[in-house]
């Protein structure tokens, strides 16, 4: 049932269901709240009046029965049950501060989930049959899979041309294990595993997202095309660099390529397990595996050099890759399942954009579109129905948690939510599930480095402002940085910080997003006002508040209602390739038809880049909204 939550004195009105839980609220609708420990209730700082309405609230120690008697609630720990008027405490502004008016960050924005409707019907690169074999006899007396074939041929109109040795040894004893009954599955043209009896229930696949930073996967069930889990963890390869270029260097060390391959396929092999045991799915029942990654990931998965797409014309070697046997690069996994990778455009455009683009629709659309998939390494593709250019850009692990002091990938404790109070520079901190803080993950980076710019602590430059009244700033071991969390209060024990080095590196990594974004509409003699769309995918887009984001300098400077989210491109792709050989074709086609664009060798983009090097930009012109909005606070942000 729909509720309206009434903040005062800010008169901010936001509009809720039952079970909201009050210090979100609060966040997403720009109203500041004292909150140290992340939604946790350890700090108690989050108290709030209910004058008016309902909640359900955890009791806390950190009020007396007096005070709960009065009205008085931690915001963190309750929920909303009916209309509400909270009453926010007030503290007086420091000298020479002018209080910040609470605005609303929420705004109505399009969300996309790519699903295997999205496809021309559901049908998976590898089938399974139940078959009725007619037993031999002494004048019927041909071989066990020349019977295969026949009734393959009468029942189900299928000439198969081959199987794989693993399902051929097991043929004459599953055959009369089963009294002629089998389930046969098929991949192509080829049997490439057999089951006594009916065993076609059993039917699944993986699906892969390999990204620099993190790894995701799905387990789908193929006969309904139903997720049945997932899992997720860092790429291992992380210890031998953040970024490609990188990896492509160890690659070169001798047993580098061994290596890198050897640490992805165990962790790949053990997000499998994780998968099985999260559904109770054994392993023998996997179909296949699908995997979409950059141009890199993918070489380094199939033990192939990558040396080559480092160097110029930049040429992989291959774009489209022929199935491979996954057990064949040490994946943990029985006989013969097909990997399918997806394909790739160029050197730094692999398969993890084109799967993104095409389960995006954009390939679709006559909208002039502008496609951004946030990562390591950043891709962007502009068009539509009738063309297609990209390009790519090196934006490092900033986003996904990494490259940070205290960075960590989105996760349960990881640093979200987060407003500054202009009276105290004192912080509102709200975690993924409420847990004590232990990081700080992308999305957070960004809504911090805002919250930055806004109230002055920062200067156009990243700098702290090193001269105002509060003790969260402080020279540390490695230059000067902003407590959020102390350590009394943290689920690490440690002081949670951030510093002018990861302020740095947060800013470098939008300056190369927004400068390759502009570079490419360049190069098609376009404007950021003649794009109808901007379709943002990567594994945390679903997290980011757009409006911050903007503020920051990340994405254009558009009217919002112009932007799309569909979270996980990479894997919504790898998912919809895993159900539909339509797709799969599809993607091969959108391969095929970007042009791709070598920003090394745009001469525009570093002078871009450069430009992009401050908050939001040194253009400001490029910034309207922005611009006009940080002219109205006094802040001091100069």
């Amino acid at each position: 049932m729909p509720y309206t939550v009434h903040f005062m004195p800010a008169d901010i009105y936001v509009q809720t269901r039952t079970g909201d839980n009050l210090l979100q609220l609060a966040v997403e609708a720009g109203v500041h709240i004292n909150a140290s420990c992340g939604g946790d209730g350890a700090c108690g700082k989050c108290r709030v009046m209910i004058t008016s309405g309902e909640v359900s609230c955890r009791d806390s120690e950190k009020l007396t029965p007096q005070e709960y008697a009065q009205g008085w609630r931690l915001a963190c720990r309750s929920t909303v049950q009916s209309d509400l008027e909270v009453l926010i405490p007030e503290q007086p502004p420091l000298h020479g501060q002018a209080v910040r008016k609470a605005r609303i960050h929420a705004h109505e924005t399009r969300h996309a989930t790519a699903s295997t409707e999205a496809v021309q019907g559901f049908d998976p690169p590898v089938h399974v049959y139940k078959l009725q074999l007619t037993p031999p006899t002494l004048t019927d007396n041909a071989s066990d899979f020349t019977r295969i074939q026949r009734t393959l041929r009468k029942d189900h109109g299928i000439e198969v041309e081959g199987i794989e040795l693993n399902a051929l040894k097991k043929l004459p004893h599953a055959a009369r294990e089963g009294v002629w009954q089998l389930t046969v599955a098929i991949a192509g043209r080829r049997i490439i595993r057999i089951e006594p009896g009916a065993a076609s229930a059993a039917h699944y696949a993986v699906a892969f997202d390999i990204g620099t930073t993190s790894l995701w996967g799905h387990l789908i069930d193929l006969n309904t095309g139903s997720l049945l889990a997932e899992a997720s963890a860092y790429n291992p390869q992380i210890s031998c660099g953040d970024d490609v270029i990188s990896r492509i260097i160890y690659s070169q060390k001798q047993g580098g390529l061994a290596h890198l391959q050897m640490v992805l396929v165990h962790e790949l092999s053990a997000l499998i397990d994780e998968l099985l045991l999260k559904s109770g799915i054994i392993k023998d029942d996997i179909s296949h595996i699908t995997a979409a990654g950059n141009t890199v990931m993918s070489h380094l998965l199939l033990g192939i050099d990558p040396k080559y797409l480092r160097e110029a014309p930049y040429v992989p070697a291959a774009s489209i890759i022929p199935r491979v046997n996954a057990s064949d690069i040490g994946l943990s996994v029985p006989g013969p399942v097909p990997l399918i990778v997806l394909p790739c455009v160029a050197s730094y455009v692999g398969g993890d954009i084109v799967a993104g683009v095409v389960a995006s629709g954009m390939h679709e659309t006559d909208m002039l579109t502008l496609y951004i998939d946030i990562g390591t390494n950043g891709e962007i593709v502009l068009g539509n129905r009738d063309w297609l250019m990209t390009a790519s850009c090196s934006a490092g692990p900033s986003f996904e948690g990494g490259g940070l002091t205290c960075g960590m990938r989105a996760m349960p404790g990881a640093i979200e939510g987060f407003s500054i109070s202009d009276a105290d520079f004192e912080p509102m901190i709200v975690t993924i599930g409420r847990k004590r803080p232990v990081g700080i993950c992308g999305s957070g980076a960004i809504n911090i480095l805002d919250e930055f710019m806004e109230t002055g602590i920062i200067a156009r430059n990243g700098k702290f402002d090193r001269g105002l009244p509060t003790r969260r700033i402080r020279q540390g071991a490695g230059g000067f940085e902003y407590v959020l969390v102390e350590s009394p209060l943290s689920g690490t024990g440690a002081d949670i910080v951030i510093t002018e080095a990861d302020i740095d590196n947060i800013m470098r990594a939008k300056a190369a997003m927004f400068a390759g974004c502009h570079a490419l509409l360049a190069n098609a003699a376009l404007t950021f006002s003649d794009l109808d769309q901007v379709i943002i995918a990567g594994a945390f887009g679903d997290y980011i508040d757009l409006e911050k984001a903007v503020a920051i300098g990340l994405f254009p400077d558009i009217p919002r209602e112009r932007y799309t989210f569909i979270g996980n491109g990479s894997l919504a792709g790898a998912r919809l390739a895993a159900g539909s050989q339509k797709y799969l074709e599809t993607a091969e086609d959108v391969a095929r038809k970007m042009t791709n664009i070598e920003l090394s060798e745009d001469r525009s983009f570093m002078d871009k880049y450069i430009s992009g090097l401050f908050l939001p930009h040194t253009d400001s012109g490029l910034f309207p909204t922005v611009t006009a909005r940080l002219e109205k606070t006094k802040g001091g942000f100069s």
